[in-house]
C-alpha cells in the first residue's frame, strides 16, 4: 500500500505474515508544556499505525530546536515526554535526527507490522456500515484560542488530555469487532479524512451532526471566530463533497472541517459490531465514541451531513 488511496500509513509485505507499517509526523507546539507537546506528538504520530490495524514497534525522533536562543532543558522536557508514551505504547526508540531551527518542531518516523491479511485502509467502507467516532471534535479551535490567550484551563486540560491518549485500545477492540475500514482525524479535520475514505471506498456517507462529539469550549470559541486557518483551507478543499441540511450549525460545520491534532479513530463495521463497539470503548474509561452515521450506496463520493 502506498500513495493510491491516501492512506494513514505505507504497508510494505515481507512474507506471507508479516507487513511493516511505515509513517512519519511532526509539527511544532500545540500547547504551552514541552513535556505534554512531546506526548502529544509522538501519540499523533503513532496513530497511523494504529489506524491501519497495526502494531507500532520502533521509533525515529525527528527534532528540530532552536539551541541557541531556547534552554536545552525545553528540549529534554520535549523528548522525555515523547519518551514516556513510547514506553506506554510499547515502542522502542532506536535512533533520530535533529537540526537546528528557528522553530521547534517534534515527532516521530514509526515502524510497526500487521499481518497482509489482516490490514485495515481507508478503502474499504461497505454499504449499510455505521460510522463510529472515538474522539471528541475541536483541538484546533481550542489551540487557536489558546495562542490568542482565550481558552479557559479547564478547555485546555480536557484536550490535552484526549490529545495525549493513545489509539491503541480503540484500534485493538475494532479489529476484534470485525471494522471494514478505518482512518484517523487529523490535520484534514473529520470532513477531510471522511471524504478520503468516501473517494477509496467508492460509497456514500450520512452523518447526524448531533452525534458528532466536541468539545463544548470548541463550540463557543467557534462562535466567536476562532477558527484556525487551517479549517478554512479545509473547507475550500472538500466542500465540494459536502451537503449540509439548512437546520445543521454553521459552528458544528467549522468544527467538522477544524484540523485535529492527535484525534480520534474513525471506524466503519456493521451495525450490531458498531453499537457493541461504542459499548466496549465506553467500558474502557476516557474513551468518549459515538456511532455519528452510516456508509450509503449513493450518492459516491459524497457526504450528507443531517
Amino acid at each position: 500500500m502506498g500513495l493510491e488511496t491516501s492512506d494513514d500509513a505505507g504497508v510494505y509485505q515481507l512474507d506471507d505474515s508479516t507487513a511493516l507499517v511505515q509513517t512519519v509526523d511532526f509539527f511544532t507546539p500545540i500547547v504551552d508544556d514541552p513535556f505534554t507537546f512531546g506526548q502529544i506528538a509522538v501519540v499523533n504520530a503513532l496513530s497511523d499505525v494504529y489506524a491501519m490495524g497495526g502494531t507500532p514497534l520502533t521509533a525515529l525522533n525527528l527534532v528540530a530546536f532552536p539551541i541557541k536562543t531556547l534552554p536545552s532543558s525545553i528540549l529534554k522536557e520535549i523528548l522525555l515526554g515523547g519518551l514516556s508514551k513510547m514506553g506506554e505504547a510499547g515502542v522502542a526508540l532506536v535512533g533520530g535526527h535533529t537540526v537546528e531551527d528557528p522553530e521547534i518542531k517534534y515527532g516521530l518516523a514509526v515502524t510497526g507490522v500487521i499481518h497482509p491479511d489482516k490490514i485495515l485502509t481507508n478503502a474499504k467502507a461497505k454499504k449499510g456500515d455505521r460510522l463510529v467516532l472515538t474522539k471528541p471534535l475541536g483541538t484546533g479551535i481550542i489551540a487557536t484560542a489558546l495562542k490568542a490567550g482565550m481558552a479557559s484551563e479547564e478547555a485546555v486540560r480536557r484536550i490535552e488530555e484526549s490529545m495525549v491518549a493513545l489509539n491503541r485500545k480503540a484500534s485493538e477492540l475494532m479489529r476484534a469487532f470485525g471494522a471494514h475500514a478505518c482512518t484517523d482525524i487529523t490535520g484534514f479535520g473529520f470532513i477531510g479524512h471522511a471524504a478520503e475514505m468516501v473517494l477509496a471506498s467508492g460509497v456514500g456517507m450520512v452523518i447526524q451532526s448531533k452525534e458528532i462529539p466536541i468539545f463544548s469550549e470548541a463550540m463557543e470559541y467557534a462562535k466567536r471566530g476562532l477558527v484556525p486557518g487551517g479549517a478554512h483551507s479545509n473547507r475550500q478543499f472538500f466542500s465540494c463533497r459536502v451537503q449540509v441540511r439548512p437546520e445543521v450549525s454553521p459552528f458544528l460545520i467549522d468544527l467538522l472541517y477544524d484540523p485535529q491534532t492527535s484525534g480520534g479513530l474513525l471506524i466503519s463495521l456493521p451495525p450490531d459490531d458498531a453499537h457493541e463497539l461504542v459499548r466496549a470503548l465506553n467500558q474502557e474509561g476516557g474513551i468518549h465514541s459515538s456511532v455519528v452515521g452510516e456508509v450509503v450506496e449513493e450518492p459516491r463520493g459524497k457526504i450528507e451531513i443531517l
